[in-house]
């Protein structure tokens, strides 16, 4: 799936915290309570799976980037038969999300195969700047 078509699916929502780890929860809560809004069933099963990648994502914001990232900021989007959402940090140090696919331990590893085994996709996205970073998550539904 492209960055264009993410940006085209109709359900949207984006959140800023501040990085301390009550944000984890924050994020978690907050996708619950878009998902519902949208009409998707938090028993669907890749809402738990989804919920559990993005608490890990934004837990590696919160112990790999608070000390240059103040604050992170998770975007939240979905469609008929998608969900996709972001975590985006000032930090930029760049996880190697494939690599942990291959026999890594830990967040990524985690993240990469509960995504990889929903048949969905994680991207880096480095800011313009070079300077921060999104990683963007979209399943299937």
């Amino acid at each position: 799936m492209t960055f264009t078509r993410l940006e085209a699916l109709p359900h949207r929502h984006v959140l800023t915290l501040l990085t301390v780890p009550s944000a984890v929860r924050t994020a978690r809560e907050t996708a619950q309570q878009a998902l519902t809004e949208w009409g998707t069933s938090l028993r669907h099963p890749t809402v738990d799976p989804a919920l559990l990648i993005l608490g890990e994502l934004v837990t590696n914001s919160v112990r790999h980037a608070a000390a240059l990232s103040p604050q992170l900021t998770v975007l939240y989007a979905a469609g008929e038969d998608t969900l996709a959402f972001a975590v985006h940090d000032r930090h930029p140090c760049q996880p190697l999300l494939y690599g942990a696919a291959a026999g890594g331990t830990g967040g990524p590893a985690t993240v990469m195969e509960l995504t990889l085994g929903l048949g969905g996709t994680a991207v880096v996205r480095t800011d313009a700047d070079g300077q921060g970073k999104s990683i963007w998550i979209t399943l299937p539904l």
